[in-house]
């Protein structure tokens, strides 16, 4: 063990541990989730960039010595290699607005530097977790923009995982671009369309949500880094801030830049809750999907049966035989969760007051999972889902020559109320539209025939004249 201190007392830490005093009140402290941040690790690599910018900026400055920023930023490259993650022990929902988890970073980083100098943990009189790994900052610009960093990486990979659902949906209109079938609305037969029509309108929600998620993206790149406290750069070098967020963006590769006013960036969250409000979106789309799936697939002998999903698993443990579409249900599960996060996140922005706002880490919690969650559901959806959908092409096929919809193509040329008629009476008497149409003396059967081509009815134009 090692004695550390702080203002409060002493404590002993274990000897092996990065984290010190500060991460052992934190973790007595907040016992609440059982997350500790190390199960972010986009934060705690976001974290390692915004220390290793501000030590760069500082040296350029000279609020640093050579030696001690240099031993700094080789601990955050350690920690951006994915190392000491398990080192980042506090719980993910606390109290303090992040100061927690910005100190537990602190001092990881501190310890980390000191064994690339060659000295013992805990020797903070030559790398110290506050006068040089948090030089020139406070937790109120550092947190929110490690979070900002973390959402704008957790973002690019939900990106890369719609991207890959929207292939697999474009892959799937292309194969069933042939096939016909009957259109719903509210649940009741409609006009024709193609089976493929309907995946490659899956396709284009899917496409929107990229464009929509794209853009929002662009908010997480407006930091506050310079503003320490409240926004006024109280302890930091004339010119740090601009230095700091240039020394960011050419360490992280993300296009941050700095907020035009440091005080309203300190204390506004708005860009989460737009963030998060988009994720929403997505959610309740990609959930509109999956419901669709289980509608298009219900089954097998008393369901709509358009389409089959592949078989994952037995469904039941008392009905031999049934399976279940397990994998659109999980996706509407984590649809689910997006939605209540996004509540909590709205909740969250608008707690702030005055100068700050203090729950940002349930905010940064929060945009993990939905962030997270929905990626891992879009690969799962492509991968155990979509990839094996088959078309029930027999069935298919027979509807479409069994629709009385069909005679909404007629409207134009004969009325609605002629064309009304020939549909009730075709579903009063169990006639083909053709028979009923000729015994209506409206149309005869070869009229009907020539007009009523089921290809040329999911397109505009198609039908001119008898």
């Amino acid at each position: 063990m090692r004695e550390e201190h702080d203002f409060l007392g002493s404590k002993s830490i274990p000897d092996n541990a990065y984290w010190g005093v500060h991460s052992a009140r934190a973790v007595e402290n907040f016992s609440i989730s059982g997350n500790p941040v190390s199960r972010m690790p986009e934060l705690v690599r976001a974290f390692a960039f915004v220390k290793k910018a501000a030590a760069q900026a500082n040296l350029q400055l000279g609020a640093v010595q050579p030696q001690v920023a240099d031993a700094i930023c080789k601990a955050c490259d350690d920690l951006i290699a994915g190392q000491l993650h398990e080192q980042f022990v506090v719980d993910v929902i606390q109290g303090g607005a992040g100061t927690s988890t910005n100190m537990n970073a602190n001092e990881v980083i501190a310890n980390r530097a000191l064994e690339h100098l060659g000295l013992a943990r805990g020797s903070y009189e030559v790398v110290h977790p506050n006068d040089h790994v948090n030089a020139s900052q406070s937790t109120n610009d550092t947190y929110p923009t490690a979070v900002k960093l973390a959402t704008w990486f957790g973002i690019q990979t939900l990106l890369q995982s719609l991207a890959s659902l929207r292939l697999a949906f474009e892959d799937k209109a292309r194969e069933f671009a042939d096939i016909l079938k009957i259109g719903r609305t509210q649940l009741q037969d409609a006009v024709p369309m193609t089976l493929g029509q309907e995946f490659a309108a899956f396709a284009s929600m899917v496409a929107d949500d990229e464009r929509r998620l794209r853009q929002s993206s662009e908010l997480m790149c407006e930091i506050n880094m310079g503003a320490t406290a409240i926004g006024t750069g109280i302890n930091a070098p004339v010119g740090y801030a601009a230095l700091v967020t240039a020394r960011l963006a050419q360490v992280s590769g993300v296009p941050v830049h700095q907020a035009p006013d440091l005080i309203a960036a300190t204390c506004d969250t708005g860009a989460f809750a737009d963030i998060s409000g988009v994720l929403k979106r997505v959610a309740i789309k990609l959930s509109k999907i999956a419901n669709d799936l289980r509608l298009l697939s219900s089954g097998p002998q008393a369901g709509l049966g358009d389409i089959c999903l592949p078989a994952r698993q037995a469904g039941s443990s008392i009905m031999p035989g049934k399976v279940n579409p397990v994998i659109p249900e999980v996706v509407n599960q984590v649809c689910f969760e997006v939605v209540g996060n996004d509540a909590t996140i709205t909740m969250a922005v608008e707690a702030g007051q005055l100068q700050l706002n203090a729950f940002e880490p349930i905010m940064g919690w929060c945009l993990h999972k939905s962030l997270n969650h929905l990626a891992q559901a879009c690969e799962t959806l492509k991968l155990n889902c979509v990839q094996g959908i088959t078309a029930n092409r027999a069935l298919l096929e027979q509807r479409i020559g069994d629709s009385v919809t069909l005679v909404t193509a007629l409207s134009p040329l004969i009325g609605y109320e002629k064309a009304a008629r020939i549909a009730k009476t075709a579903l009063v008497s169990g006639k083909p539209i053709a028979v009923v149409a000729e015994e209506l003396d409206v149309l005869s059967q070869v009229e009907i025939k020539g007009l009523l081509v089921a290809d040329k009815l999911t397109r505009p134009g198609a039908i001119q004249s008898v």
